[in-house]
């Protein structure tokens, strides 16, 4: 028997998006249309291509608004190309203004993941707390940080709808970035999944992943997984090396496994969490990083080339 379909507003059209991206949503208003996060660069024309057709389908001509939950690479990489192509205001978290005005890519966290980031600018702002009026429905912001400090989620009370980006997906939640790099990020991360908890969401739409209904048990399994990597913080810098490494492997499809090693220790982030947590040499970080990813079958090796899987 299928599942019943999600009740999603109207108003609301989820693009569910692979990885490299991060999920689109777009809220259709009377007078304006908004999308939430952009993805990342590399699939930066298939998403206009993607808005183009649901603006097309719903009878509108553009986007006016785009706001983004947080400014990692995948959610923000394509703001540059739809504030191209319609001109569209611009909306950011208020603690990244001043690094975005400035484009300090090193507080940005592109050139610390090894990422791209086209540069874009911003109109406006979002603070925690703050009301947004979007597809004739209020969205009240909240600081929600952990996998990022100034990440940001909305709730819609009248709907119970959450757009939770990388805070709670329905088995996880993003890399605890800050623990990687010395900050602290678990009791965040923890204080975040309480918030939800406190909130009636009946239906969660993530940053990554379909959207979702079992909220309760989505938020067990974050708490679980939380306490699994608090326990042991290395257990977060084992996550965080494979992913950084699968998401270059995902833009590049392939990576010359003699390349590698000398790749991993340009990337600041990579550097950082090996010297923090692994303690190993260039070469052994390489290749336990490409077992781990084999063993996951997330990627394979010929040889020669690490491949994405």
């Amino acid at each position: 028997m299928n599942a019943p379909a999600l009740q999603v507003p109207p108003s609301i059209h989820v693009l569910e998006r692979g990885w490299l991206s991060s999920n689109n949503v777009l809220l259709f208003g009377r007078d304006e249309v908004a999308l939430i996060d952009s993805g990342y660069v590399s699939h930066a024309e298939q998403t206009l291509a993607l808005v183009r057709h649901v603006l097309r389908e719903r009878g509108r001509a553009k986007l006016d608004l785009l706001v983004n939950t947080h400014l990692h690479s995948d959610h923000c990489g394509g703001n540059a190309a739809l504030q191209i192509a319609y001109g569209c205001r611009t909306a950011i978290p208020a603690a990244e203004a001043d690094k975005v005005r400035q484009w300090d890519e090193e507080a940005l966290s592109y050139r610390a993941t090894g990422q791209r980031c086209p540069r874009f600018g911003f109109s406006e702002t979002v603070r925690d707390g703050q009301v947004l009026r979007l597809g004739e429905l209020d969205w009240h912001a909240l600081a929600a940080p952990g996998h990022d400090p100034h990440s940001l989620v909305f709730f819609c009370p009248q709907e119970g709808i959450l757009i939770s980006a990388d805070a709670l997906w329905r088995n996880g939640f993003g890399i605890i970035f800050p623990e990687l790099d010395g900050e602290t990020g678990f009791a965040e991360a923890r204080a975040t999944l309480e918030l939800i908890r406190t909130l009636d969401a009946k239906l969660v739409i993530p940053g990554h992943g379909a959207p979702f209904t079992e909220v309760g048990d989505a938020l067990e399994k974050a708490f679980s997984r939380l306490d699994y990597l608090e326990a042991d913080a290395q257990r977060n810098a084992h996550n965080g090396i494979k992913v950084l490494v699968k998401f270059l492997l995902l833009e590049r499809q392939r990576i010359p496994l003699e390349k590698l090693p000398a790749m991993m220790r340009e990337i600041p982030l990579l550097r950082t969490a090996n010297r923090r947590f692994m303690h190993m040499a260039d070469e052994e970080l390489a290749r336990w990083t490409v077992a781990q990813l084999e063993r996951a079958g997330a990627a394979r090796s010929d040889g020669v080339f690490l491949l994405d899987a």
